[in-house]
């Protein structure tokens, strides 16, 4: 395979005597790969239907001649000033009155037939354009699909539109909706209108609202890449999608798409302390999930970022342990954001990997190691991925219906999937985000934090994954709505309540915080916040109860053997992280899955092929820290033999060969005990 790494390349801020420096720069780099051109729309098309792609052409010569592919980006994320001047209905309308200002960037609105048809027009001429040139290898769909949320006449028109297909008739969505509340029934299309807040419009209107707005992105980007496949059928076609950021539903977003890509800005924090990137981990996993297969990061930290105000600077080594963090989640190619710091726009201070100055330094040539050793890993990379055992749901349709209703006070759906993603991702156990309507025949632990909205269709398949063996957890708010929003007539968990053994009459909102304690060995005594179920186990083991005293009688965390497998249930919000790490413990070993436990502040992740895997090693600290691994195998970076153990330095990295041949398996328990423990010691 090719692993490509690169850059996001703005030629046309730059003079063109400079392009050919530039070029040489990214050959002596090693980079092998640039994205162009997603937000020069006015430049390809200066005037309605004049086109000049002649500077492009240029710079795009420029790079081929020294062997750098380019990757295009269809430029309708930032529209041409003469385009609002003539078609001023294709700006957005955010509160539904008045048309937003122009002089950002996504401030179109996706029903405007105006702006459909630019659109389609700008993405034919330039795939007919440069169709056949050797260096375009690929496209990237506008830029971070998301936003914004237009309100005009139009999109409340098509969403009517949207509401008659989905409910038939008027009646039909009155039931849905149960519009007899408030006595806000409606007796025609017209009446509907656009969701405005959140907290206080009817909730079932707020959810089609939210699936509305991924309606209108799919079918805008479906545009273009109808017109991308039929006349560029060699070249991929991808979309950089923010992670967890992404407030529509990526997984809809992603159908039309070769792969997934990623933008991703790791937080970098001050503390020298162990600190996992929690949040880069995920974004990469949701992004891997989107379409079940390896992708891409299209945009990464290449210094401190920030519109107005940025952050630090990555540290050295700092930007190569994050590339090699998103490589061992399933990354096959990855380019830095951006080349040189712009000295004009909103984004001057969002720092690239020469400065303002334009002189290659530090961050360079750091890259540039980057690059030659991603070059020479390729051919172990290829064929590889990340095979894991452990699903966790993440739900677009739950995380909506959480923020329209959050049910108590800074409850948020994202956090509540991290803090079982973050348990796992300390003991080094892979996972895969995936939706609720995805098979689970290739897991043995799934779990599904504040799965709120839950199908009848989904319960059953979740009662038959449990009762052939799978291990699965639910918590707080599982099963509370309808797919319309509206509350289940069920005592909870509804249809789970067999196979979790559970009943849930009452629960609340705790004013203050209650001390659990575990029943069991693995647990201690912990604080609970925010939430509690009052849950009645009818054939569940009660693992943690409460100790106020009108809880006393009800648990806090169960498990439940049904059929032949587990269903764990968590009956509220632990402050602590040792609750999470005991309970996730727990959960694996009913699985019989042995994690691989690295020492505080190390990452690991596992790349499977069909002729060997690649066990990657970080360390996120900036201590030295020394762990404990099997003699004999082949640390790939270094080309060296492993002895009893390998030193990481600050943010340094190690990637471990394991052939076939060797019985080396995370499924199996004593030879992962064998090759990675838990002893290990951080270095003074």
């Amino acid at each position: 395979m090719t692993f490509y790494v690169g850059v996001d390349y703005y030629p046309e801020h730059w003079y063109s005597e400079q392009w050919e420096t530039y070029a040489d720069q990214m050959k002596a780099a090693s980079f092998n790969v640039v994205r162009l051109a997603e937000f020069a729309w006015v430049l390809m098309e200066p005037e309605e239907g004049r086109f000049d792609f002649d500077w492009l052409d240029s710079a795009i010569s420029i790079l081929d001649k020294r062997g750098i592919s380019v990757i295009l980006g269809t430029p309708t994320a930032a529209m041409p000033a003469w385009i609002k001047h003539k078609y001023p209905e294709t700006l957005a309308s955010s509160d539904g009155v008045k048309r937003d200002s122009w002089g950002v960037r996504k401030n179109n609105c996706f029903t405007s037939g105006a702006y459909r048809l630019l659109s389609e027009r700008i993405t034919r001429a330039m795939a007919e354009h440069f169709t056949g040139h050797p260096a375009v290898i690929g496209w990237q769909t506008d830029n971070e699909i998301d936003w914004p949320v237009c309100r005009c006449n139009t999109c409340v028109r098509e969403f009517h539109v949207f509401l008659r297909d989905k409910y038939g008739s008027i009646d039909g969505l009155n039931r849905a909706w149960g519009t007899h509340f408030w006595g806000h029934k409606f007796s025609d299309w017209d009446e509907i209108q656009a969701a405005v807040h959140y907290k206080e419009d009817n909730p079932s209107l707020c959810l089609d609202w939210h699936r509305f707005q991924t309606h209108l992105q799919v079918r805008f980007q479906g545009d273009q890449v109808k017109i991308i496949r039929s006349v560029c059928p060699r070249h991929f076609i991808t979309h950089n999608f923010m992670g967890l950021v992404n407030t529509s539903n990526c997984y809809e977003l992603a159908k039309d798409l070769d792969f997934a890509s990623l933008d991703s800005y790791p937080d970098f924090p001050v503390s020298a302390e162990p600190k996992m990137p929690y949040r880069t981990a995920a974004h990469c996993d949701l992004t891997r999930g989107l379409k079940g297969k390896n992708f891409w990061i299209m945009e990464t930290t290449a210094g401190p970022t920030g519109w107005s105000e940025f952050g630090r600077n990555p540290r050295p080594g700092e930007m190569r342990k994050t590339f090699y963090q998103h490589m061992a989640h399933g990354a096959d190619s990855q380019l830095f954001f951006r080349w040189r710091t712009c000295t004009s726009g909103r984004e001057q201070y969002w720092h690239g990997l020469l400065g303002h100055d334009g002189k290659p330094g530090r961050r360079y040539m750091e890259a540039a190691q980057i690059a030659q050793e991603a070059q020479i890993l390729a051919p172990l990379l290829e064929g590889t991925t990340l095979r894991p055992q452990v699903a966790i749901i993440y739900d677009y349709d739950s995380r909506w219906a959480t923020e329209i209703q959050p049910s108590v006070a800074g409850n948020n759906a994202t956090e509540a999937m991290q803090r079982y993603y973050n348990a796992l991702l300390r003991v080094g156990v892979n996972v895969d985000v995936i939706p609720s309507n995805r098979s689970f025949s290739a897991y043995r632990v799934v779990l599904a934090p504040q799965l709120h909205v839950l199908s009848d269709e989904t319960a059953e398949r979740i009662e038959s994954f449990i009762c052939d063996g799978g291990v699965f957890l639910a918590d707080i708010r599982t099963g509370v709505k309808t797919e319309s929003n509206l509350c289940h007539e069920r005592t909870l968990p509804g249809l789970l309540s067999r196979s979790l053994g559970i009943e849930i009459g009452e629960y609340e909102a705790i004013p203050d915080e209650y001390e659990i304690t575990g029943l069991e060995g693995r647990f201690e005594r912990y604080k609970a916040k925010g939430y509690a179920d009052w849950v009645s186990p009818t054939t569940a083991r009660v693992m943690v109860q409460y100790l106020a005293w009108h809880l006393q009688k009800f648990a806090c965390v169960t498990r439940n053997n049904y059929g032949l497998g587990f269903g764990y249930y968590v009956g509220t919000i632990a402050q602590e992280e040792a609750f999470y790490n005991a309970l996730i413990a727990d959960i694996l070993n009913s699985a019989g899955i042995q994690p691989l436990s690295p020492p505080p502040g190390v990452e690991v992740s596992l790349r499977e092929g069909d002729h060997h895997s690649l066990l990657f090693l970080i360390n996120h600290t900036e201590e030295t820290i020394a762990v404990s691994i099997a003699p004999g195998l082949n640390e790939v970076t270094t080309r060296t033999t492993t002895g009893t153990e390998i030193t990481l330095e600050r943010f340094g990295i190690a990637i471990i060969k394991i052939p076939k041949n060797v019985p080396f398996h995370p499924r199996q328990a004593e030879p992962v005990d064998r090759l990675l423990k838990q002893t290990a010691s951080v270095a003074a």
